[in-house]
């Protein structure tokens, strides 16, 4: 028994390793489906979620050299593992989850960029933009005031054309 243990220790030190952030949530009344489709969700925004166990999940991070507090991770956990830079895609569909489902996930902490993050932090992430999004807000800042100059141009070429014919 002890091996396996060791087994699981490695593999999730591994993904905490691998991980660009996770998000540690608490589950209760987790059904098969909705974790099937919750699982598949976050997958497609570049996370991974795995249901672990406290000690195991606790001697990997240290290990990996992350400290969580202990007290913070009450009840069932499971581990969001994040493998893309932009980490709010993740978190948004994780998020997004687990409101439209009456809340049976519960999000106790995070690690984002080296920073543990607590759960009110994720959910008021979870709200923002994406990187995605804020480009694409960024860009029709820039391009906005061009576009109504050109308007403003064009509508005075039709009206000089218009006073000349």
């Amino acid at each position: 028994m002890r091996a396996e243990k060791e087994l699981l220790l490695n593999e999730i030190k591994q993904k905490i390793d691998a991980s660009k952030g996770m998000i540690v949530a608490k589950y209760d009344r987790l059904e098969p489906n909705l974790s099937w489709r919750m699982r598949e969700q976050v997958a497609k925004e570049g996370g991974q979620f795995k249901v672990v166990g406290k000690r195991v999940f606790l001697a990997a991070a240290k290990q990996a050299g992350i400290q969580f507090d202990v007290d913070l991770l009450q009840g069932h956990i499971g581990v969001v593992f994040v493998s893309q830079v932009d980490a709010t895609s993740t978190i948004k569909a994780f998020c997004k989850f687990s409101s439209e489902n009456g809340d049976l996930l519960k999000v106790l902490c995070g690690q984002l960029e080296g920073k543990i993050v607590p759960g009110a932090e994720i959910d008021t992430l979870s709200k923002l933009p994406s990187l995605n999004e804020m480009r694409a807000q960024f860009l029709s800042l820039l391009v906005s005031p061009m576009s109504q100059t050109l308007s403003v141009l064009e509508a005075k070429v039709k009206s000089q054309e218009a006073t000349n014919q």
